[in-house]
C-alpha cells in the first residue's frame, strides 16, 4: 500500500464571522491510500486557533503517516492521539480503500434511498442587518432548527435579533440554538444566560472559554437554559480524562465534532460515556469540504440520533466538490441522481 497527502485551500464565498474573528478561507489536506487499481480518501480539516493539532509539524507528521503504513491501521491511530484530524482523515481513507465506492463509506438508507438528515441552518455572526438576512433565507429554506453564533456583536444587538425570531416563532414551530464559542467571562456568564432563556432556546453552546472545570459546572448546575459542551471537549485524549470532565462538569449535552476529538473512533468514546451519565449529544461537522462532510453526514445517519444535526456547511465555499449532498427543506440529503465529481480523486492524486 501507498500513502500520498495533498494540501487544499477551502475559499469562502462571503467572510464568516465567529467570536474568534472572521474567516476567508479554510486549509484542509487530504489522505490518499493506493493499492493495487483502488484508492481511497480521506480529509485531514484543521481549525486555526481552534484545534489541538493546529502545531507547526503538522505536515511532517502526515509525512510520517504515508511512510509507515506498514504499521497498519490500530497502530497508526494509536500513535496520532494528539492528531485527531489526522486519525480521522486515517479513518475514513481505509474505509474508503475497502469500499466498493470509495465515497460511500457506511452504506445505509440515507445513502440508498434518499432517507434525509434533520439538520440546523447556521446563522453567521456580522452586523444586524447581515444576521436578519441569512435568518429570512433560512426561514424560506425550510429549517425548522435555527443556530446563531453570538458573542462578536453587541448582545443586545443579538437579543433583538432573538425577539424577532421569537415574536413571530414559537419554539414548537422554529427550534432555536445560540454558540457562543466561549465569548462570554465566568462573572456575567450566568446573567446573560438569564437574558437569553426568556426567548425559550434548545440550548447554549461553550458560553465560556474552555478548561474553567469548576466555573462550567457551576453554570451547568444553575443554568436556566441547557448547555452543551464544544470547545470543552477539544485536547481532552483518555477515556479517565474525559469521564473526569463529564463527571465534574455534569452538561446537558456534548457536541461532538469527528475533526477535533479524534475521528469516529474518539467520538464514540465520549457517545458511550455520555449516554451512560445520561447527557444528550449530536454531531456537527468543522467546515470540513464536501469529502469529510459526507463521512461525517453518513456515520452520523448509522448513530439513529433523531435530534437536528450540525452538518448544513457544505455550501459555504466556493471551490468545494460536486457531490451528491444537498439540502433541502432544512435536511441533509444524499441524492440518488446526483454524483460525485468526475475523477475526483485521480485529479487530487496528480
Amino acid at each position: 500500500m501507498k500513502a500520498t497527502y495533498k494540501k487544499y485551500i477551502l475559499n469562502f464565498k462571503r467572510p464568516s464571522g465567529t467570536s474568534r474573528g472572521v474567516l476567508t478561507q479554510k486549509e484542509t489536506w487530504f489522505l490518499l491510500l493506493h493499492a493495487d487499481d483502488r484508492c481511497g480518501i480521506g480529509e485531514c480539516g484543521i481549525l486555526r486557533g481552534l484545534s489541538v493539532d493546529d502545531v507547526p509539524h503538522y505536515e511532517e507528521m502526515l509525512q510520517w503517516v504515508c511512510k509507515n503504513m506498514h504499521l497498519g491501521q490500530e497502530k497508526l491511530l494509536a500513535a496520532l492521539t494528539e492528531f485527531p484530524s489526522i486519525q480521522f482523515g486515517l479513518e475514513q481513507a481505509f474505509l474508503s480503500l475497502e469500499s466498493q465506492n470509495p465515497f460511500e463509506l457506511f452504506p445505509s438508507d440515507f445513502t440508498q434511498k434518499g432517507f434525509p438528515i434533520s439538520i440546523n441552518g447556521l446563522i453567521w455572526m456580522g452586523d444586524e442587518s447581515f444576521m436578519l438576512s441569512q435568518l429570512e433565507q433560512k426561514l424560506k429554506d425550510g429549517f425548522q432548527c435555527i443556530k446563531m453564533k453570538i458573542g462578536a456583536i453587541d448582545f443586545a444587538t443579538e437579543l433583538s435579533i432573538l425577539k424577532v425570531i421569537r415574536d413571530n416563532f414559537t419554539p414548537e414551530e422554529i427550534e432555536l440554538r445560540v454558540d457562543a464559542n466561549g465569548a462570554f467571562s465566568a462573572a456575567d456568564a450566568l446573567e446573560k444566560l438569564q437574558q437569553l432563556s426568556e426567548f425559550k432556546l434548545h440550548s447554549i453552546e461553550q458560553p465560556i472559554k474552555p478548561n474553567q472545570w469548576e466555573s462550567m459546572a457551576a453554570l451547568c448546575k444553575n443554568t436556566p437554559l441547557p448547555i452543551a459542551l464544544d470547545e470543552e471537549l477539544i485536547g481532552v485524549f483518555s477515556v479517565t480524562e474525559k469521564k473526569q470532565l463529564l463527571q465534574t462538569i455534569q452538561p446537558q449535552y456534548i457536541i461532538l465534532k469527528p475533526s477535533l476529538v479524534g475521528g469516529f473512533g474518539g467520538c464514540r468514546e465520549w457517545i458511550q460515556l455520555a449516554e451512560k451519565y445520561k447527557i444528550g449529544w449530536w454531531i456537527t461537522s468543522a467546515l470540513e469540504s464536501n469529502i469529510g462532510l459526507n463521512a461525517i453526514a453518513q456515520w452520523a445517519y448509522t448513530l439513529g440520533n433523531t435530534m437536528p444535526q450540525g452538518l448544513g456547511t457544505g455550501s459555504l465555499y466556493t471551490n468545494n466538490f460536486e457531490s451528491p449532498l444537498e439540502v433541502s427543506k432544512g435536511k441533509l440529503y444524499y441524492s440518488t441522481t446526483k454524483q460525485w465529481k468526475p475523477n475526483l480523486i485521480q485529479d487530487l492524486c496528480i
